[in-house]
């Protein structure tokens, strides 16, 4: 069995493995190191050129597009290793950027999943927006990072380096042991895309798993690849799998209350983007509105399973403020700025 599996999930991104397999083949190597490619049934010639460009890559043929979540999860089920890293296909490795990650998982069993700290590939001096130095959530379900508050990336000054626990790690380049992604159910494929590693690191810290970033391995993301931050698609995905997240991981004391102010927040995002003319997003948010509630149903049988295997009430890494209020009404707009709780 390997040690560790670094698994890139493909779709039409021939000309990013191109690019940047060289790096993550050249960086990772090592004594029980696999990197493995598996393409999400792409029409780009993307299987071929790893067949024939890249031969010492394990290449796993899935034979349509499952998308982000449920490809990884076909992906994975073939694969033996005591961990694995999802990795994006526009990663940029740096030396040596697994060990710091496997020796402190190995030092610490209670540890499910870790990140390295990820800058931007175009601007390799500031964090980049998908996972910066570690993932929090605030009490509405909102995303943030050491790093990376809204749409404010700082500048990356040596201010997060230590380890630090989190409540998500990043998708883009997730180190996680697959005994826990197995044992959590994996990624959720309804999903498809967006939000899927927070509801993956929300079940583990649930059932009392740690989460960590070790900011001593550094990767650069260039982020956007597939969909483009401005895409409505990439809107409405969002925004549904955030309520459906909401629905499955809530505490029943809060489920009401939470859902009925993410309500009104929904809907001041959607006029919002009216406002500014962004009439695709507009509908996006309408659109995700009206699927969370014909999905709603359908989660049930996942809620009343999150629950019952529950073994951390208060997780520490989710914090009781809202966001939007310090972000947009106290003008907090950097992770050392907001409350700690």
């Amino acid at each position: 069995m390997d040690k560790i599996a670094v698994v890139i999930l493909n779709w039409n991104g021939c000309d990013m493995l191109r690019h940047f397999l060289p790096s993550v083949l050249r960086y990772s190597a090592g004594h029980g190191v696999r990197v493995v490619v598996a393409d999400n049934g792409s029409t780009d010639g993307s299987a071929e050129a790893v067949r024939t460009e890249f031969p010492q890559v394990q290449l796993l043929l899935l034979e349509q597009n499952f998308g982000f979540a449920e490809g990884y999860n076909r992906a994975l089920a073939s694969l033996e290793a005591e961990y694995v890293v999802l990795l994006n296909s526009d990663v940029e490795p740096t030396p040596d950027w697994l060990r710091p990650m496997a020796d402190y998982m190995d030092a610490h069993p209670e540890v499910a999943a870790c990140q390295p700290k990820v800058l931007g590939y175009r601007r390799k001096d500031y964090f980049e927006y998908a996972g910066a130095c570690g993932g929090f959530i605030d009490r509405y379900g909102y995303p943030y990072c050491r790093g990376r508050v809204m749409d404010v990336v700082e500048r990356d000054q040596g201010q997060y380096d230590a380890p630090i626990p989190v409540f998500w790690t990043t998708g883009a380049a997730m180190f996680i042991r697959l005994a826990d992604y197995r044992e959590a159910g994996g990624l959720d494929g309804r999903f498809f895309a967006h939000m899927e590693e927070i509801d993956l690191c929300w079940r583990l810290r649930s059932r009392g798993r740690g989460l960590m970033c070790v900011p001593r391995s550094v990767v650069y993301h260039v982020g956007g690849a597939t969909l483009s931050k401005g895409s409505p698609r990439k809107t409405f995905l969002n925004f549904r799998n955030n309520l459906l997240m909401l629905y499955k991981n809530l505490p029943d004391k809060e489920l009401r209350s939470v859902l009925r102010v993410r309500r009104v927040l929904d809907w001041l995002a959607a006029a919002a983007f009216l406002v500014q003319g962004r009439v695709g997003d507009f509908r996006a948010v309408v659109r995700a509105r009206r699927e969370y509630r014909r999905m709603r149903p359908l989660y049930r049988a996942a809620r009343e399973e999150n629950l019952r295997a529950v073994r951390l009430n208060d997780i520490p890494e989710r914090r009781r403020f809202s966001l939007l209020w310090q972000y947009y009404v106290r003008g907090r707009k950097f992770f050392s700025t907001l409350p700690s709780r």
